[in-house]
């Protein structure tokens, strides 16, 4: 991923990505469930590695499973690449966890940019103390085996009922994560940020007390100008 782009949309947030996306005619690619376990991580912002699974089944998700070295869900903490975000396809189901806290630090050590699931991670207490972003939707302590049968990595899956596609942009902030179709990312984070230095510029106004008629949507002309002086005297 190009590192412009990614420090791009690193300073923008998911709700001006979504109105982008919305704008573009998307309605579906917030990620529905996953929120973020540590407050002061930084910003999740990477391609998708997916990871899909199935229902677990008591003949095949026994402990030595793992003994396996191609299974699908230890194989891909090994073949995630650096810079790219690790997403289970768990079916919104937290009744077992998708990964723990040893999975997850390996994944953080080998310069991976996250982990997402819309189930759970187990060791949440730990993994609140890691400076690295990772969102589910609830903790669970089981292992994965329990409910989950991990299949096979890098195909399209759903994840908080959002369609993502291996190689899609992940953003992730306070609020939860955004996906951007790949061949839609640049435009996209071109958007936002012209966007993000309106939305700065008008939040600035309405703390100060100004009206949001003819500012938010900017229908006035003398806000517009308004803007431009601002942005001039800002550098914006």
């Amino acid at each position: 991923m190009d590192s412009d782009l990614r420090r791009m949309l690193a300073g923008i947030s998911t709700a001006t990505l979504t109105t982008v996306l919305f704008k573009r005619g998307f309605r579906n690619l917030f990620l529905q469930g996953p929120r973020l376990i540590n407050p002061r991580a930084p910003r999740l912002v990477g391609p998708a590695y997916t990871l899909r699974t199935i229902p677990a089944r008591e003949d095949l998700d026994r402990l030595e499973a793992f003994l396996d070295p191609d299974h699908p869900q230890r194989r891909g903490i090994e073949e995630c690449p650096p810079g790219h975000v690790f997403i289970v396809d768990s079916r919104g189901d937290a009744r077992a966890a998708s990964a723990g806290g040893i999975l997850l630090t390996r994944l953080m050590v080998r310069g991976c940019a996250g982990a997402v699931t819309d189930g759970g991670f187990r060791d949440t207490p730990e993994l609140a103390a890691m400076d690295w972003p990772i969102y589910h939707a609830a903790p669970s302590a089981p292992t994965n085996l329990i409910r989950h049968h991990p299949v096979e990595t890098g195909v399209p899956i759903a994840c908080g009922d959002v369609p993502v596609y291996p190689g899609d942009i992940l953003v992730g902030d306070g609020e939860g994560v955004v996906c951007i179709p790949a061949h839609l990312a640049e435009a996209v984070a071109a958007e936002a940020r012209e966007q993000t230095v309106v939305e700065d510029f008008v939040g600035e106004r309405i703390a100060a007390g100004h009206t949001i008629r003819g500012l938010y949507p900017m229908t006035d002309p003398a806000n517009r100008a308004l803007l431009e002086a601002w942005r001039k005297e800002r550098g914006r």
